[in-house]
């Protein structure tokens, strides 16, 4: 046993020093060297506990925070995982893991993106921006999976005085935010041409992109396990019940997760308000849960709702959708749900409705043989106050065809 601390204590011991010869300023080409030839492999709590007693020790967060991508990038898969228990599909680590999976994939296709700027024309760069967009505003979406675990995993590890990796990675989130926001504005900029872009690329597109992909190493190799070591299948609980809150990213959890080793009353007190007989009052009358959610679900059109923060909070779920959508668009910007080339529609929508130039827009499409018609309305409140947007989409071609009166009984073939 001896022998198994001394060991734990060497390795810590030189992980720390060579964490604050890069502090220091030394050559961190020779560090990364020394990190790898003496740290084949580290458990990922050493990792963490360094992390914490350097912030203890006094060397401010912000530093550990520059630090935290030089000493990351050598220690990855370097860090041993054995301990990582099999995840329950659906959990909310399965969640992250699979959102990871996602985002990777969309890493992925901006860097295929990117390497074909060389290939593009000018007459192709307009379309070429636009996808371009569309990509990393798939990326920003990771938002939702970083306020998630900023919100509801970081508290848990708080109370076990775990303070010093949320901290960190929390700030690397935030500049991850800031640069995946400088992509987009620079793919808006009026005028962009393709030099412009060139000069960016490796300058803010790829640091972006790299970025997003090791704070999913950290997520996998150090946040995760430790996290599946610390928190009671009741505070997965408490995180899963209150996921939907923040959306999903990339990802929508086929799989409902019931929890093992939870006795039946302890998940069903804290289970969703779908499953709650309680009545919703209204000013012209009341009705369960499950009568409303059939009523949405039955009306012949399709509604999305959209908050006053222009976050896309609720969505029908009819049998036949016209225009497909899953869970993962909770809690996203309606922007980002809309192609790059139809955002400038969507934002002078909300700014006449905010403002109250307007309270409707409605549109109307031909497709697949189909007519529809897609209407805005602004949801105000009795003072005229601004809650939010009503998409509501239905298929007319049917109702257009309708001549003359109808007035004996006659049931539709719905199939």
């Amino acid at each position: 046993m001896s022998e198994i601390i001394n060991n734990s204590d060497y390795r810590k011991k030189s992980l720390k020093e060579l964490i604050l010869k890069l502090h220091r300023g030394e050559d961190p080409v020779q560090i990364r060297k020394e990190l790898i030839s003496s740290l084949s492999k580290i458990p990922y709590g050493e990792v963490v506990e360094v992390e914490q007693e350097l912030i203890g020790e006094g060397l401010p967060v912000e530093e550990v925070l520059k630090l935290c991508d030089v000493h990351g990038e050598v220690l990855k898969g370097h860090i041993d995982r054995s301990a990582e228990s099999e995840i329950p599909e659906g959990h909310p680590a399965d969640i992250f893991i699979k959102e990871n999976r996602e985002l990777l994939k969309v890493v992925q296709k901006t860097r295929e993106a990117l390497d074909r700027l060389v290939e593009i024309t000018d007459k192709e760069f307009r379309e070429y921006v636009f996808n371009l967009l569309g990509l990393f505003n798939q990326l920003y979406d990771v938002d939702k999976h970083y306020k998630r675990k900023e919100y509801l995993l970081f508290p848990f590890l708080e109370k076990r005085e775990i303070t010093g990796p949320p901290r960190v990675m929390w700030g690397k989130h935030d500049e991850i935010r800031e640069q995946l926001k400088g992509c987009i504005e620079v793919l808006r900029t009026d005028g962009l041409t393709k030099q412009d872009l060139s000069d960016t690329i490796n300058l803010l597109f790829i640091p972006a992109l790299k970025a997003v992909e090791e704070m999913v190493s950290k997520e996998e190799e150090i946040l995760i396990p430790m996290s599946l070591d610390t928190l009671t299948t009741e505070e997965w609980w408490t995180i899963h019940q209150q996921t939907p809150e923040f959306g999903f990213t990339l990802y929508d959890p086929q799989t409902e997760w019931r929890p093992e080793g939870l006795k039946e009353e302890q998940i069903t007190k804290d289970i969703s308000i779908v499953e709650s007989p309680e009545f919703i009052r209204l000013p012209s009358g009341s009705f369960t849960v499950k009568e409303l959610t059939a009523i949405l679900n039955t009306v012949p059109v399709d509604m999305t709702f959209v908050d006053r923060d222009d976050k896309v909070k609720y969505f029908t779920q009819g049998k036949h959708r016209i225009f497909p959508r899953n869970r993962s668009i909770i809690n996203r910007d309606v922007r980002l749900c809309h192609p790059p080339g139809s955002v400038h529609i969507v934002e002078k929508i909300l700014e006449d409705f905010k403002t109250g130039r307007a309270s409707h827009a409605p549109f109307w499409i031909q497709m697949q043989g189909k007519f529809i018609l897609i209407e805005y309305f602004a949801l105000r409140d009795e003072e005229g106050n601004y809650l939010g947007t009503l998409e509501v989409s239905q298929d007319i071609t049917n109702a257009r065809k309708l001549e003359g009166e109808q007035r004996i009984l006659s049931y539709a073939d719905e199939k």
